[in-house]
């Protein structure tokens, strides 16, 4: 009953105010925690979001204004592939929590301050410790309601310790975050290689073989049509029917094959579906040969893969770990100071500064010396055998990369023999056509055959190129310049070339050894027929060149073709020759050459055509190699 009277005793107006605005708070707390409920997005909310994200996704690129080369994809690649993106900022966010860690170092300076209210007096009496009797009325030095600030400057000595380690381990962090920016960029810059290549091949006979899928329906359809009529017995109609259907579904698979390579390279460079681009025409880079010295290579992989790169940082990053355990284990000394300001009327001092030394230690911890080093050997011994496992799969990538580029080195020469032969059957197939139906299908089954050659070889030489790619990346070479100077396409075009080629000659070498040449040719045409169309017989010829990556002009270092046409008497069936001879750009003859074949009775410019364009595919190799396009070694005669 005494706490009673108390309580409602000269102050029965305000404590039942506060205590009502507390109780009242407090409902509005419970109540608000039992009335919330699951509320999935609205449709509006996710197409809000997707189109913002799609928005984004696109936002602020550089137009296509001219066709790519490949190094500008890579640079586009570089610039705007989401992927990329993401590690960047990864990295970025790394070096953010460096600098939070690095501030845990700091000493603390702590600023505090409050309200104190009660509903009663502090307060308290004084009892004799012998008799127990009261000494002193009851009493209080301490306001129901005062005011507290306070600001106090500490520095703990095992924080400042565990702060040291905790930051020197963040660093590294941000150390395997740029080895996985590279990893992913060099990742990259492999797939728009792969992609570059195969999409340029399919951009340089889809023109081609379009109008022949053409005329592969148009003789699917002569074909019935013959054998309903009884021109073509049954067995050898569906024999050419079922060979022009063979064509059509080799052409459509390789086709396909290529075609999927642009819109795989679009993804890498970021452009949006649909977007029109063209790829820069050029010829194919020689293939480099294939380096001989693997131990050199796996040496450099052994240094430079960015996987080992960031076991070598997370072996570091457990050192410290161990250190800071055991410097958790010492004394820890806590020096403070501060000033201190309280309202509270019954206090002598309102202000005052205080400060003292503090010397702490867990002595039980000690007990954990032994589970420390346990623990830091096994961690110690995990990494090792961790960086051995992986060390041994890079050796095993590296002698991989390299057999299989040798392998694809030769699958593409194999490619281009096939493709030559195949062009050459189609030619001198259209120079013996007779206009009949059966000579018709078999010039157009050999052509359909001669397109797919070619797109066999430009996927051989792309798969080269992909293959060519996995060996640098396998030995963890950086394509990208280290010190970005302009980041526009042009300018981060042309940085990356130069990078390219300086990264390149670290691994192939063997291309210092390589006599450049690069002579274009110049087509000097003779003899010919009477009525043959003499610039359609030019561009025939020239064509052929040209699709085997032979450059056609003229100047002091020009390669001098000069072809003839001769008809050569001969009982029976006609036939024609073609004398070729090839002059270096010194006058020297560096190629002497006759092909002859059968002509039809009629010769006409078509049959000159395709006899023109047999008798080139059967130098382009000795061209090839003349002109720079096979490189020829030193000393190989």
């Amino acid at each position: 009953m005494k706490n009673e009277s108390f309580l409602f005793s000269g102050n029965v107006n305000r404590v039942p105010l506060k205590a009502s605005l507390a109780v009242l708070v407090s409902l509005a707390i419970l109540s608000g925690c039992g009335t919330v409920k699951p509320e999935p997005f609205t449709q509006d909310e996710i197409t809000a979001r997707v189109n913002k994200d799609r928005a984004a996704m696109y936002k602020d690129q550089e137009p296509i204004s001219a066709p790519l080369s490949l190094s500008d994809a890579m640079a586009r690649a570089l610039k705007y592939n989401l992927d990329y993106r993401l590690k960047l900022m990864e990295t970025a966010l790394a070096r953010g929590l460096l600098d939070v860690s690095q501030q845990d170092m700091l000493p603390k300076l702590m600023t505090d301050a409050g309200y104190r209210w009660r509903n009663n007096d502090s307060g308290g009496t004084s009892v004799g410790i012998d008799d127990g009797l009261v000494s002193l009325r009851p009493s209080t030095s301490e306001e129901r309601e005062h005011f507290l600030a306070d600001a106090t400057f500490s520095w703990d000595v095992l924080d400042f310790g565990m702060s040291y380690f905790r930051a020197r381990q963040q660093a590294d962090d941000v150390n395997i975050a740029e080895e996985r920016r590279r990893k992913v960029l060099q990742n990259i810059v492999q797939e728009v290689r792969d992609a570059y290549w195969r999409a340029l091949g399919a951009q340089q006979l889809l023109a081609e073989s379009a109008p022949l899928a053409d005329q592969i329906n148009d003789a699917l359809e002569k074909t019935r049509k013959a054998e309903q009529a009884g021109i073509l017995p049954p067995v050898e109609g569906l024999e050419y029917q079922r060979s022009l259907l063979d064509a059509m579904s080799l052409l459509n698979q390789k086709r396909e094959e290529m075609e999927l390579a642009k819109s795989q390279l679009a993804a890498l460079i970021n452009l949006p579906p649909g977007t029109p681009f063209t790829l820069k025409v050029e010829t194919p880079a020689p293939l480099n040969q294939v380096p001989k010295d693997a131990s050199q290579l796996e040496q450099m992989a052994l240094e430079r893969r960015p996987e080992l790169r960031e076991e070598d940082y997370k072996a570091r990053i457990d050192s410290y770990e161990t250190k800071r355990q055991i410097a958790s284990l010492f004394p820890n000394l806590n020096l403070f100071a501060g000033i201190n300001y309280d309202s509270n009327e019954y206090l002598y001092n309102n202000n005052w500064v205080q400060g003292g030394v503090g010397v702490s230690m867990n002595l039980f911890k000690l007990l954990s010396i032994p589970a420390i080093s346990e623990t830091n050997d096994a961690r110690e011994k995990t990494g090792d055998a961790r960086r051995m496992a992986l060390s041994m799969a890079v050796l095993t990538q590296v002698r991989l990369s390299l057999e299989r580029y040798r392998l694809s080195v030769y699958d593409y020469q194999i490619s281009q023999q096939s493709a030559w032969v195949d062009q050459r059957l189609a030619s001198i197939s259209r120079a013996g056509s007779d206009n009949s139906l059966t000579s018709d299908l078999e010039t157009l089954r050999t052509q359909a055959r001669s397109i797919v050659s070619r797109f066999q070889q430009a996927s051989s030489y792309a798969q080269a190129q992909s293959a060519y790619g996995r060996v640098l990346n396998s030995v963890g070479i950086d394509l990208t310049p280290d010190n970005v100077q302009k980041t526009d396409i042009a300018s981060l075009s042309r940085q990356i070339d130069t990078s390219l080629k300086t990264a390149e000659s670290e691994v192939f070498m063997q291309q210092a050894n390589l006599v450049a040449q690069n002579h274009p040719v110049e087509l000097h045409l003779g003899r010919l027929p009477r009525g043959v169309d003499r610039n359609a017989v030019a561009q025939s010829i020239r064509h052929v060149l040209e699709a085997n990556q032979v450059t056609l002009g003229s100047g002091p270092q020009t390669l001098q073709l000069q072809m003839d046409f001769v008809s050569l008497a001969s009982p029976g069936a006609q036939r024609g020759q073609w004398q070729m001879q090839l002059v270096d750009p010194k006058g020297a003859l560096v190629l002497q050459r006759q092909y002859q074949s059968y002509l039809p009775d009629a010769v006409s410019t078509g049959s000159v055509q395709a006899l023109a364009e047999a008798a080139t595919l059967s130098i382009t190799g000795e061209v090839q190699q003349q002109s720079g396009v096979i490189p020829t070694p030193v000393g190989t005669p």
